[in-house]
């Protein structure tokens, strides 16, 4: 065999070797990628059917006890057992769901317990939010509280049965309280805690004249929060969740 045939054999080889060591690394990220998104998808369902089980269980779709089967769950939202077995295990985290090892996952839910912690820690919470909200709303949130207020009179004008709408426009009136703060924590914090005692909210709200106090309550905690007025801001707030504790029977604890 002469040299140069030698030389071409060597050469045809480096670039086979060259060329299989390319494709590897092609598949090789090719895999990577798809795995990641994968695994974005994992997250995102588990995320999905996470949000939905802590809704239900939170406004009583799922009461006390009920068993959470993932095959149900996962046929219902059209996901495998992955996601659903994942979000249970986080609802555990949370406090909302106890699973049982060979047994199934049950609702433990809210009890009157957390209600009554939940709106101690919030009456010191709230009022501080109204504080920082008073240094740093802007002019676009003021409009939405304003609007919110005009929205939750014009609905207990219009129907005093209306519970469920003058209840979620309470929910939004906190929730644009909690973004003027301007703390993540703080609105992380409260937004979850306002979540938990939905059903206690619906409870409070549709008490007899109840709504009309409360709707009140946010006007005046606006206008303190519009003329500046912190101190008055936070005293009306942390006054607020207490007229709350007290329609609720919640005992305050010194």
């Amino acid at each position: 065999m002469s040299l140069d045939i030698r030389d071409w054999i060597v050469y045809n080889y480096t670039r086979s070797a060259l060329y299989k060591k390319k494709g590897d690394f092609l598949v090789s990220e090719v895999t990577k990628k798809v795995k990641i998104m994968e695994e974005h998808q994992d997250r995102s369902l588990r995320g999905r059917v996470f949000e939905k089980l802590r809704e239900d269980i939170l406004s009583g779709v799922y009461k006390d006890c009920d068993e959470l089967r993932e095959i149900t769950i996962g046929e219902e939202m059209g996901v495998s057992r992955t996601p659903v077995r994942e979000a249970l295990r986080q609802l555990e985290l949370e406090g909302l769901v106890k699973i049982i090892p060979n047994k199934g996952a049950y609702v433990t839910g809210i009890t009157p317990k957390d209600v009554q912690d939940i709106y101690m820690i919030r009456s010191i919470l709230e009022g501080m939010c109204a504080r920082w909200a008073t240094e740093h709303i802007t002019p676009e949130q003021i409009e939405q509280l304003e609007e919110i207020v005009l929205l939750s009179e014009f609905h207990l004008k219009k129907d005093k049965d209306k519970v469920v709408q003058v209840s979620d426009l309470d929910g939004k009136f906190h929730h644009v309280l909690y973004e003027a703060s301007n703390s993540r924590i703080m609105e992380h914090t409260l937004s979850d805690f306002h979540k938990y005692v939905k059903m206690a909210r619906m409870l409070s709200v549709g008490a007899k004249n109840r709504a009309e106090k409360s709707i009140e309550e946010h006007k005046a905690i606006l206008e303190a929060i519009k003329k500046g007025d912190a101190d008055e801001a936070e005293r009306l707030a942390n006054l607020h969740i207490m007229h709350v504790m007290e329609n609720l029977h919640i005992e305050i604890e010194d």
